[in-house]
This record gives C-alpha cells, sequence and structure tokens, in this order.
C-alpha cells in the first residue's frame, strides 16, 4: 500500500503518517500496513538500551497495544514519528520499571532522560510536569528546543542538526548538557 500523495518520493516517517491519518479514518489496509510496518521500527529503537534482548518483544507488543488504542489522538497535522517514539520511550520504561520494581532491586534506576520522557509523556504526572516544563522554560530557546527534539520527540542527533542548521556534534553536546542542567534544576 503506497500513500496518497504520490507525486513525490515519500519518507518511511511520510508513509507512516498517511497510513495513521488513512487508519483514522476506518481503512483497515493502511492500519494493518501501518503496525505491520512499525513493528520492526519499534523492535530496532529499543533492543539496544535492553539488558535482555528477549523483553523486546514485549514491549513490542505493549507500545502496539498502545499505539492501537491512542491512534485517534494522532494529529494528522503533526509528524507522526515523534508520536509513536513517545509511545515507545514511556512503553520501554514502564517494562523496565516494573521489571526492576518485581526484583526488589530499589538500586537500579532507569536513566534519567527516560525519567523525563516517560513523565512528560505521562499525564498521571501533572506536577512532576509543570517542574520540568519550568525548569525547560528557563533554558534558551535553540537549547531547549535540541533538547525536546531529541529526548522527548525522539529524534535522531542528526535530524535534529539538520532542522536546527547545527553539526550533529554541536547537538549531542547541547542535548547532554541540557540534561546535566537539568539533573541539577529538578535534583
Amino acid at each position: 500500500m503506497k500513500p496518497s500523495n504520490t507525486n513525490t518520493p515519500a519518507t518511511q516517517a511520510e508513509i507512516w503518517q498517511d497510513w495513521a491519518t488513512q487508519a483514522q479514518g476506518g481503512d483497515k489496509r493502511a492500519y494493518a500496513s501501518l503496525l505491520k510496518e512499525v513493528s520492526p521500527f519499534i523492535k530496532g529503537a529499543i533492543i539496544g538500551g535492553l539488558a535482555n534482548p528477549d523483553w523486546a518483544d514485549d514491549i513490542v507488543q505493549e507500545a502496539l497495544i498502545s499505539v492501537h488504542k491512542s491512534l485517534h489522538t494522532y494529529s494528522p497535522d503533526r509528524p507522526f514519528k515523534p508520536w509513536l517514539m513517545a509511545i515507545v520511550n514511556f512503553r520501554r520504561t514502564d517494562f523496565l520499571r516494573k521489571h526492576y520494581n518485581s526484583r526488589g532491586d530499589k538500586k537500579t534506576s532507569l536513566d534519567n532522560a527516560d525519567f523525563l520522557k516517560s513523565h512528560v509523556t505521562n499525564p498521571t504526572h501533572s506536577g512532576e510536569l509543570k517542574d520540568v516544563e519550568r525548569a525547560l522554560g528557563g533554558l534558551p530557546a535553540k537549547q531547549r528546543k535540541v533538547f525536546e527534539m531529541m529526548k522527548i520527540q525522539g529524534f535522531s542527533a542528526k535530524e535534529v542538526a539538520n532542522e536546527m542548521g547545527m553539526s550533529v556534534s554541536a547537538v549531542k553536546v547541547s542535548a547532554h548538557r541540557t540534561m546535566n542542567k537539568l539533573k541539577e534544576t529538578l535534583g
């Protein structure tokens, strides 16, 4: 199944965006194509950061269920990939939190980027979200945008560099420095 706009070559993310929009309109083929195509992408995005690669299939399933339940919340005028990555990152963090809590291993913590992602994308943490928003609001606009694109929306350093007109290394340094500043600010 190809996207409806075939006048220009479409990127993978644009195809997914088109399928998501069609699926919202009831197109079952577009919905099936979307889920089939994002599954390996999700697995590839998470497997490298897991202590046990077998966990990836469980997280992929949870993410696909969340995509199914939340597809109606996707806004077609916004990029699909960041929306998807917010779900994937939340599901990954949620899985790891449950896994480590069930082990009773209270000394193991998730890295702070995952903490921020889960709290920014989970409306049940509204008080903490306000703290994060306040901390981000105190940053220079360019630094804040780089951080939000990489750490919250899930864009790669290369994608952010292209969007912001920066080098990839400058983007990485900016995101790292911002993370350290937020750790200080939020404690």
